[in-house]
């Protein structure tokens, strides 16, 4: 199998000779190719030859195409930028979106034209001209439709208007999923694999509201990009998710990327066989700060944990995005557990046999 048959038959069930992996390697492409966060951020050949760079030193199966969690904010009008060459884009100035009136003035997705998509667009051109045959590649299509929204509004300010004014927030995010439709879509006819979101945001505001305003909307989304692009979508959702797990199994994605806050193996059996699961090491505690011989530790026991629940459809990967610092010792201790254990992968997991 190549690396991209291999993840697209784990994602789908199918017998694997080995866990596939996929690192959520962003930043840290970066530092691997010697680029500024600024350059990594701004230009679309440097941003491709991180990857690029970056899948040759460590040979994963998966790459990520992604910048930062601002593209589709920036294309929607608000102030995007760094305070010096090596820190990731956020959110400067006002906010974009402080009253109803404001939403009036957010044109329509334009991914020719507006902020960085063409950047992001030419960026995953090249990444799958140079790996698309054999590697599995994923394209973030930025943030689900509540997550871009308290990027627009601020995070305080979103979450009192949830409770205080839940229409207008529902009218807010509907503008957003425009977006990351449009943006999803695109990465999907440029070549993508997996298109991933994230809504990290969902995960403070209790269930009860996620599963009235947010998850819809989150199913809305995830059916349109499936429907249009017949591609696989995914949902991150950072911190520890497990009270909303059942839901966000409910929202039609067919991967949940889970941060490491979360039981790897509690969310098997919260989730079901059918569910795609990418993750789901601490990239900090264990993949930036930790030894060699930990990661390698901490990767077998997630390994197990997956076992034991008889889940198939699971790709190894860091919780969330790798940290600049991490050591590259350490990323090659996860990904050698891989190649390294295949053997108790197959005879622990049976039904991998089936």
């Amino acid at each position: 199998m190549t690396s991209k048959e291999l993840v697209h038959a784990a994602l789908h069930g199918h017998p694997t000779p080995r866990v596939p992996t996929g690192p959520l390697a962003v930043h840290f492409c970066a530092r691997v190719a010697g680029y500024t966060l600024r350059q990594y951020t701004t230009d679309a050949q440097a941003l491709a030859d991180s990857v690029i760079r970056y899948h040759e030193r460590f040979c994963p199966d998966a790459v990520w195409l992604s910048a930062d969690t601002w593209v589709s904010a920036e294309a929607m009008g608000a102030q995007v930028g760094a305070l010096d060459d090596h820190q990731p884009f956020g959110g400067l100035g006002q906010p974009l979106v402080q009253s109803a009136a404001d939403l009036d003035h957010i044109p329509a997705p334009d991914v020719a034209t507006q902020g960085r998509y063409p950047l992001m667009l030419e960026a995953l051109s090249r990444i799958v001209a140079a790996l698309g045959k054999d590697v599995f590649i994923v394209a973030c299509f930025d943030q689900y439709p509540f997550s871009l929204a308290a990027a627009l509004m601020g995070i305080n300010e979103i979450m009192v208007k949830l409770h205080d004014d839940p229409a207008f927030v529902q009218a807010l995010m509907a503008r957003c999923e425009d977006y990351a439709l449009a943006y999803g879509q695109a990465l999907a006819a440029t070549g993508a694999d997996l298109l991933s979101g994230g809504d990290s945001p969902a995960g403070l505001v209790g269930p009860l509201s996620y599963e009235n305003i947010l998850l819809p909307a989150e199913q809305r989304l995830i059916t349109k990009l499936k429907t249009s692009t017949g591609k696989l979508v995914s949902l991150h959702i950072c911190g520890n998710a497990t009270r909303i797990l059942p839901l966000m199994a409910s929202s039609s994605a067919d991967v949940l990327e889970l941060d490491h806050a979360v039981d790897i193996g509690s969310a098997c059996h919260a989730v079901g066989l059918g569910m795609g699961l990418w993750g789901n090491l601490d990239p900090v505690a264990v993949l930036a700060q930790g030894t060699p011989a930990e990661v390698t530790a901490a990767t077998r026991k997630v390994l197990a944990a997956v076992q034991a629940a008889g889940h198939r459809r699971f790709v190894l990967s860091s919780g969330c995005t790798l940290a600049v610092e991490t050591p590259s010792q350490n990323l090659d201790a996860l990904l050698a557990v891989s190649g390294i254990d295949s053997h108790l992968w197959v005879r622990t997991a049976p039904s991998l046999a089936r």
